[in-house]
């Protein structure tokens, strides 16, 4: 060991395994503080054992005691340890007793007994010396906070051997228990001077000591992978790279012992046992290879099913519905203990909080069978005494008590506590795993429910730059507190830019207004949004602006536990715009710039103006999932309808319908089946353009749209009824420049539905806790039910929307109405005195309508979310199975910095 300082010095290393015995040891990081100035001697080292001093006679009376060597340590001291004195007798064994006595004092590194002149004894010691301080050095996984306070040999204390062996041992386990088997530590110990000592630990970490094998034996009737796939404990395998549990550890064993056993024992294998589980380390100390030795006995089926119930209000009559298995099933273990459960929830809800009930099971070995009786024992029935709640230094009390179904003097209801949990946990401000303890009370028939809570961040700052596949670069920022001042309130302000879109929101809600359970908000908004399509050359061309700008007033109101009403008013303004320069032109007979229908499409002159829409709108909203935000179990179902034509220009009633459930199936899955559908009518006066054809009554910006991230596999708006231009040459013939297409934009449905399944797939503790939530799915659904709208159908062009033939540079042409002759017009546009606007019978475009029709688009793909460090992340990779003419489809997708 290298020590700081310029002097010689000697290295004496400790012998430590004579201390530690065979072979454990630990690494760690080099120390931080630098390294005393001293001569290094070995800690360890084998006390001196100086033999007794031979008498002169087999014994002597004692003259005088004289103690050399001592520093600290007054004489009289060291001979308070031993039994000799003045005037006794000192024998050999009395010397061997003296010195014994001494060393086990660990006081002293070094102790003799001399004896001069027949009787006068000297006692020259040396003194163990004084710790100035420790050192780590090595340890790079644990970091010294995590090891320090395991240490007990601190600055100003004795060295001893002893000590010194202790503390090696604790940090070795603290290495263990990181499964780090291989860890080993080297004690060292730098001679300063005054008798003082640096104590250095030279930790060596190792590798972590993974599960290299897991041996099974005595199971004929389940596989090793059946066996295998109950255990926590996981064999290092490329298949487990990201799981936490391939390395050892003595308590993941036991408990993979009963994950066998509670497997067994859903299996009929009610006498199963484990014989032996040894965990053997490899030579290398590297590796585990664990060996179970099982019994798996024999299968036994359901006998008699019986209910004995001793409280006078719960029949067994009640209890019988519950029980879920027959005489003659297999026997399973798991569901007589959700029977039991499902039998104390009922007793709960009737009031009993503390029923016991207790399954008897008779076991027939000739008949293979397992009979079970359960028994409802006699319990008071239980009134809520109190409500405490602890742990909220922010949140107000009130709020978290109005989430509570039970109040303080009711009688007890397990189901109104879980449901208070549930609902509790819905907030988010909370931890996940909160649970509402039962206590008793101040009598038997008294309970205290406590709600233990940890109190976690409920506001956000997030500041985020990213690219995304469908907008591009995309910068957002976003504030949010959904526990403003601890009263439960959300206020939240947002801005989010893009190469195609611009937004800005502020949103205030209230849950309890006036402290009754009214739920009032209010948003304000303005967004700006570029639609764009894709040109033959795969860049995007943006086709028209739509900036909406209103505000939107909310109130809800339950009307029963799991029915809530919901209100809203909104008026906004919409603006749409299409881009002058490209889409514009002088009519030939007014001389007026507008809309060109043949260069935008008469869909799209439609759609430009400005409108404002005031709206009344209601939802029904079924909501009982078990928790909000990170839901596994339970179902939310939405009936909305909008009414638009409460003054201002748009007339129309939007209904929609949205439908969730979800499953947990166990082991981490949940399956989620969400359905949705809508349809928009249309009121009032009907539309016409200015050529007399009937116009669709909903406008483009208020139809349904779909495509990506709605149904993946398929692009953004990629999904339903749209126009595919394309392009004429002056001879007539198809401009064909890569697949064809001039324009495609999609126009949206009055009508739509989607459906998608996803299972949400369990990942280990490793990758859980680096945020990655993987799930695969299946996506379908479909847009339609928009009114063709006048289009460019054959080269001649519809009527009315024929246009004259353009020069080659893209100019229109005046024609001499004396000889023919052509001539470029002007650039308003207008053809001069003596010519007229050139009239061609072949269109600069035909129109294609595709995509109106119900039939379903189905994708299939894979996707995975990711808390990056970078902001959150969002991959799909997704394959249409079933598309349409028309459609838009995209294999990968993904989404870098924006919320999803």
């Amino acid at each position: 060991m290298n020590i700081e300082g310029k002097h010689s010095r000697i290295v004496s290393v400790l012998l430590i395994g004579t201390i530690l015995g065979a072979g454990y040891a630990v690494p760690a990081e080099a120390a931080k503080t630098p390294k005393p100035h001293g001569v290094p001697v070995p800690v360890g080292a084998p006390a001196p054992t100086a033999p007794a001093p031979e008498p002169s006679t087999p014994s002597e009376t004692i003259r005088t005691i004289k103690v050399t060597g001592n520093q600290r340590l007054e004489a009289e001291t060291v001979l308070s340890y031993i039994s000799l004195h003045v005037g006794g007798t000192y024998t050999r064994e009395a010397g061997d007793t003296a010195l014994k006595a001494l060393y086990a004092t660990e006081l002293f590194a070094d102790v003799q007994i001399k004896d001069e002149n027949a009787g006068d004894l000297v006692i020259q010691v040396r003194e163990n010396p004084v710790v100035n301080r420790i050192v780590l050095e090595g340890n790079k996984r644990l970091k010294n906070d995590k090891i320090m306070p395991e240490i007990k040999l601190s600055a100003r204390e004795i060295f001893t051997r002893s000590k010194v062996r202790a503390d090696v041992g604790r940090i070795i386990e603290l290495y263990r228990r990181q499964g780090r088997y291989a860890a080993t530590v080297d004690p060292q110990m730098v001679l300063l001077d005054q008798n003082r000592v640096d104590v250095v630990f030279e930790i060596h970490e190792g590798d972590k000591s993974k599960v290299r094998r897991i041996n099974i034996i005595g199971n004929d009737h389940f596989s090793d992978s059946q066996l295998k796939g109950q255990m926590a404990t996981k064999e290092a395998t490329l298949t487990h790279f990201l799981s936490s549990g391939t390395s050892y550890d003595p308590d993941r064993m036991a408990y993979d012992q009963q994950k066998m056993r509670q497997f067994y024992l859903t299996q009929g294998y009610a006498d199963f046992r484990v014989v032996s589980a040894v965990a053997e380390l490899t030579p290398d100390k590297k590796d585990f290879i664990l060996t179970y030795v099982v019994e798996e006995g024999k299968r036994y089926k359901f006998g008699d099913i019986n209910v004995e119930s001793d409280i006078r209000d719960i029949k067994p009559d009640q209890l019988k519905p519950l029980i879920k298995m027959k005489p003659g099933d297999w026997y399973n273990a798991k569901a007589v203990e959700d029977t039991v459960d499902s039998m104390t929830e009922t007793a709960g809800l009737l009031g009993y909080a503390f029923a016991n009930i207790d399954p008897d099971f008779k076991r027939d070995g000739d008949k293979l069978t397992m009979g079970v009786t359960y028994k409802v024992n006699q319990t008071p029935r239980v009134y809520v005494e109190r409500i405490n709640i602890n742990g909220n230094t922010l949140t107000q009390d009130k709020v978290v008590r109005r989430e509570f179904r039970l109040s303080e003097g009711d009688a007890f209801n397990g189901y109104s506590v879980k449901r208070s949990r549930d609902r509790i946990r819905s907030l988010g401000y909370f931890q996940d795993k909160l649970e509402i303890d039962q206590k008793p009370g101040s009598a038997p028939d008294k309970v205290v429910l406590e709600a233990n809570v940890q109190e976690k961040s409920t506001g956000q700052l997030q500041v985020s730059a990213g690219y995304s596949s469908l907008e591009k670069f995309i910068v957002s920022l976003s504030i949010e507190q959904n526990n403003f001042r601890g009263k439960g309130q959300t206020v939240r302000a947002s801005a989010d830019w893009s190469a195609y879109s611009k937004s800005v929101s502020l949103g205030f809600t209230e849950p309890y207004l006036f402290d009754k359970n009214l739920a009032l908000g209010f948003d304000i908004f303005r967004r700006d949004y570029r639609s764009f399509d894709y040109t033959s050359n795969d860049s995007r061309n943006t086709t028209y602006n739509q900036t909406t700008t209103g505000f939107q007033i909310r109130l809800g109101i339950p009307l029963t536990e799991y029915w809530t009403l919901a209100t809203r008013y909104g008026l906004s303004q919409d603006k749409v715009s299409l881009d002058k320069d490209i889409y514009y032109s002088v009519d030939p007979t007014t001389g007026i710039l507008a809309c060109d229908p043949i260069v935008s499409g008469r869909y799209l002159c439609d759609a430009v103006g400005n409108r404002t829409t005031s709206s009344v709108g209601y939802s029904l909203v079924y909501d009982n999932l078990n928790n909000r935000i990170l839901p596994t179990a339970g179902n939310r179902f939405v009936f909305s309808q909008d009414f638009a034509g409460l003054g201002g220009s748009v007339k129309y009633v939007r209904t929609t319908v949205q439908d969730d459930k979800y499953h947990n199936l166990g082991s981490g899955f949940i399956l989620n089946f969400h359905a949705e559908g809508g349809y928009i009518l249309g009121y009032g006066s009907k539309r016409y353009d200015d050529v007399g054809n009937e116009l669709d009554q909903i406008r483009l910006t208020d139809r349904f749209q779909l495509g990506s991230p709605q149904i993946r596999g398929f692009d953004i708006r990629g999904v339903g009824p749209r126009i595919t231009r394309y392009a004429y040459n002056t001879d007539g013939s198809l401009n064909m420049t890569k697949d064809g297409r001039l324009q495609d934009d999609a126009l949206g449905g009055r009508a739509y539905y989607l459906g998608h399944i996803e299972m949400a797939i369990p990942l280990g503790s490793g990758a859980k806790e680096a945020g990655f939530k993987p799930s695969v799915y299946v996506d379908a659904g479909s847009v339609f039910g928009t009114k063709k709208p006048a289009t460019l159908d054959e080269p001649a062009g519809s009527p009315g929307l024929t246009r004259p033939l353009l020069d080659s540079d893209g100019s229109k042409q005046c024609q001499n109405t004396t000889d023919s002759s052509l001539s470029k017009a002007p650039t308003s546009g207008v053809c001069p005195a003596g010519t007229s606007l050139y009239a061609s019978t072949i269109s600069p475009f035909r129109e294609v309508y595709t995509g109106n029709n119900w039939r379903p688009r189905v994708s299939v793909g894979f996707g995975v979310s990711w808390n990056s460090p970078f902001g959150p992340l969002r991959i799909d990779i997704a394959k249409a199975l079933v598309k349409q003419k028309g459609d838009d489809t995209k294999l990968f997708n993904f989404n870098v910095g924006t919320q999803f």
